[in-house]
């Protein structure tokens, strides 16, 4: 079994709530650190620029875009996007695609690509993702837990360490076309330490995930902000759940009714990219808890057809990026 975090420093005692960091500037001087048994260890180390920055932008050199996968609710079928956007992705063979699940409570990726109870091998070139595909590659936590049923009980601390060996220390080969980052819900710890750790690597941008009703817009708009404020540029917005697909009458009914307009009006009113809307489909829901992958099932589904055209949508606003890019 792989050793998740390696302990560096060596502390006499768990972190406190609150505490800055035995890397940050203000460790052993917050006021967090009063009182600590850490105190005298943290503020004798070495301060300055994270080492692990360099061997991180060098890691993902060899990956073409990479893309955040963002929501700011829970419950919006993000994860589930993610492995729909993966999955679209790897269709075509000709791209090397990875997909690396941030959300560390609560990992779900590995279920949803059919990776469930593989296990992460480490050799003298990194960690080895596992293959859902022979182009598609996932990184989780939960391959590396001795329980998938176990909690992941820790601070942010450490749930940065891992973010950091992610970013570091997995090996996706010489190419890789698409790096797809699914994070939890909120704008807080996994968020920061990503964005701020992939920086000087490039972010082509983040996907919002939401669905219709204002009270997921409410956090959709938070995570918006939170995307201006560290700088990142917001590819689109996708709005799932919209409406309900029967799939016996193809009938289409309003589940989530958008009470001031749902994910469309929101970016006109905030001036962003919507991608499109996808219909809540139960057969959706059935090949994630299968592991499979919806498209080869039902590939004439209403569901399907748009997921594929916000994927199309997606690919076009990324190239645009780039030609804007090249020009200026």
């Amino acid at each position: 079994m792989t050793t998740l975090i390696s302990q560096k420093p060596e502390l006499k005692a768990p972190e406190p709530e609150h505490c800055p960091g035995p890397e940050s500037e203000d460790a052993g001087k917050g006021d967090a650190c009063a009182g600590c048994p850490n105190q005298q260890i943290c503020e004798s180390l070495p301060k300055g620029p994270d080492p692990d920055m360099a061997v991180i932008t060098e890691n993902l050199s060899n990956i073409k875009h990479k893309i955040l996968v963002l929501s700011g609710k829970g419950g919006v079928g993000k994860s589930t996007f993610t492995s729909m956007l993966s999955w679209a992705l790897a269709a075509d063979e000709e791209l090397e695609v990875g997909a690396m699940d941030l959300d560390i409570c609560g990992p779900s990726l590995p279920r949803m690509l059919g990776a469930e109870g593989e296990t992460v091998h480490q050799s003298n070139s990194g960690w080895s993702p596992v293959y859902a595909l022979d182009n598609l590659g996932l990184m989780s936590i939960l391959f590396m837990l001795p329980d998938p049923d176990a909690a992941i009980i820790w601070r942010g601390a450490k749930k940065n360490g891992l973010i950091k060996q992610f970013l570091k220390d997995v090996n996706w080969g010489e190419r890789l076309d698409y790096l797809v980052v699914d994070t939890p819900p909120g704008t807080s710890d996994e968020h920061l330490s990503v964005t701020t750790y992939m920086k000087d690597a490039g972010i082509d941008g983040a996907l919002v995930v939401t669905t219709p009703q204002e009270v997921a817009l409410l956090d959709v708009r938070k995570e918006i902000d939170f995307c201006r404020k560290a700088g990142i540029k917001i590819l689109g917005v996708v709005e799932n759940m919209s409406g309900f697909v029967c799939p016996s009458c193809q009938g289409e009914s309003q589940i989530f009714k958008p009470t001031t307009g749902g994910g469309e009006a929101l970016c006109e009113e905030l001036g962003l990219k919507f991608l499109g809307s996808v219909p809540l489909d139960p057969r959706i829901g059935r090949a994630c808890d299968n592991g499979e992958c919806f498209f080869d099932q039902y590939a004439d589904s209403p569901a399907s057809n748009a997921i594929l055209d916000v994927v199309d949508a997606l690919r076009d606003e990324i190239e645009m990026l780039l030609e804007n890019l090249n020009i200026n």
